[in-house]
């Protein structure tokens, strides 16, 4: 299930919020100029289905995202528990970063956890299938896909190189719960 819990970035022992309610993840985000939607489609996906199968299934809330923001290029990122780079890809995403574009995903499987440094707030996003994010660029984050992971998400670009991370070399995430399932 969808969730946030907000932090002061000083503090991971008292959440100052937790919820689970998705008008409140997106109120609250918004609030500090994170999209957070929901998209539910009729059709089901599956884990045969191919990357071009599961990108034809979304083609209309990708065209509209890409009417409405620009984006040049969409591909899936996917990571399973048996991907033997798994563990290094988990270390390498768990330091935050920035990025010189907005980083959107779109989970069509599984689960992951976003991590985002706002002013002096952490705000931790367990985001599942059907939850989009929009992390603007510049924002400070990090995201953490657990020991045994297990997602597929819709990503856009702008940048054709794809994901590019400036790393901050602030060790914040170090402090905060990592996503354990």
């Amino acid at each position: 299930m969808s969730a946030i819990t907000v932090y002061q970035d000083h503090d991971a022992s008292l959440p100052l919020l937790h919820s689970e309610e998705g008008d409140v993840i997106k109120s609250i985000l918004g609030g500090v100029g994170i999209r957070f939607e929901r998209w539910v489609i009729d059709c089901p996906i599956t884990p045969e289905m191919s990357h071009a199968e599961i990108l034809q299934a979304y083609d209309q809330e990708i065209n509209t995202l890409v009417g409405l923001e620009g984006y040049k290029t969409v591909d899936i990122a996917a990571m399973t528990p048996d991907n033997p780079q798994k563990d290094e890809f988990r270390k390498k995403f768990l330091n935050e970063h920035t990025h010189s574009e907005d980083e959107v995903r779109f989970f069509v499987a599984g689960e992951g956890m976003f991590y985002l440094h706002i002013d002096d707030k952490v705000y931790m996003i367990h985001c599942c299938k059907d939850d989009l994010l929009s992390v603007p660029d510049q924002t400070k984050h990090w995201f953490d896909m657990g020991p045994e992971p297990h997602f597929t998400a819709i990503r856009f670009f702008n940048n054709p190189d794809g994901w590019v991370a400036d790393f901050t070399g602030d060790d914040i995430a170090t402090h905060f719960p990592l996503f354990d399932e």
